[in-house]
């Protein structure tokens, strides 16, 4: 795998709907990072599945993660409760995560030259996706908190849900994502713990940046 030398490596791991996309989005256009939500890549995976049930299989998937663009990964259907069920059951094939894992590792080490680097966030990225990132951030908030903020993404799009419907979904992912034998969600020793649940996104955004400015001297 070619790997391009002196880029900016930032690995995000969080908890669903803890703003870790939010955050990573924001340092990546401050810093001129690729950005990519690995769990997306998961949604659409499901997404895939659903609508191409008959179609679908190693073959398939392979030439669609071929040629994945970035906004590809935008659709908004992809937060659904559905999809969001089946990636976590996708998530734990073997086979689908070395096609994925293949993905993530390119997009990570070289990125588009006009990217300064790459910044990914998931659940398995400090330690298993890019072991060596210059950074390394555990994003997490209480679990009302979490609820809540996907709830009012999925009012947005209009969905007939109830906050005690995602705040049942939200545990069932927790208990899926750090229970999983295949790459759980866990927080790596060298990663900075950073709670969002009673900071705003700038504030989020203003303490990461500080870490890094202090160490890279941007």
């Amino acid at each position: 795998m070619i790997k391009r030398k002196n880029i900016l490596k930032i690995a995000i791991d969080s908890p669903a709907a803890a703003g870790a996309g939010t955050l990573a989005k924001a340092i990546s256009n401050h810093y001129n990072l690729i950005y990519l939500d690995t769990g997306k890549i998961y949604r659409l995976i499901s997404y895939l599945k659903l609508k191409f049930p008959k179609k679908f299989n190693e073959t398939f998937l392979k030439k669609k993660i071929k040629y994945l663009k970035i906004k590809d990964l935008e659709k908004r259907d992809l937060i659904t409760d559905d999809i969001s069920a089946e990636a976590a059951k996708i998530a734990k094939n073997k086979s689908i995560r070395k096609i994925v894992h293949s993905f993530q590792l390119n997009l990570a080490y070289n990125p588009p030259k006009k990217y300064n680097g790459s910044c990914l966030d998931g659940r398995d990225i400090t330690y298993k996706i890019i072991p060596d990132a210059d950074f390394k951030f555990f994003i997490t908030a209480n679990l009302k908190t979490r609820a809540l903020r996907r709830y009012k993404e999925l009012k947005v799009l209009n969905k007939a849900i109830s906050y005690k419907e995602v705040l049942k979904s939200i545990k069932k992912r927790d208990k899926s994502d750090y229970n999983r034998r295949i790459s759980p969600l866990k927080k790596t020793k060298d990663s900075i713990l950073l709670n969002t649940t009673k900071l705003s996104k700038r504030q989020c955004f203003l303490k990461i940046k500080k870490i890094i400015d202090r160490e890279k001297n941007f």
